[in-house]
């Protein structure tokens, strides 16, 4: 057997592996940063502090627990460091906007 053959059936056996639900939940949860990835372009008043505070707090919160559980999870603790760096762009992007010197002024206006 190849060095690659064995990899792939150490993966397919593993118990975070994709015959479990440990492997496919955090792989469709990757749905969440691509959609946080594609919302980059929209204009920051339109994103939602609530919104990005779950997702931030969410990435944040389960990417420490895929550490200290067994089976180590990393697929489960990458997609959560994805979530919670989209989630703190998005929020900077949002807070920068709201509270910029401009429209602070315009609101005063």
């Amino acid at each position: 057997m190849s060095m690659a053959t064995s990899r792939l059936v150490a993966l397919w056996n593993h118990p975070a592996g994709p015959k479990t639900i440990h492997f496919w939940a955090p792989t469709f949860k990757w749905g969440i940063s691509i959609a946080n990835i594609a919302d980059f372009s929209k204009p920051p008043e339109k994103l939602s502090y609530p919104q990005q505070i779950a997702v931030t707090a969410t990435g944040l919160i389960w990417s420490r627990y895929s550490t200290v559980i067994t089976p180590k999870n990393w697929n489960l603790f990458s997609v959560n460091v994805a979530m919670a760096c989209t989630g703190i762009y998005q929020l900077s992007r949002k807070v920068m906007h709201d509270y910029s010197s401009e429209n602070i002024l315009e609101k005063q206006a």
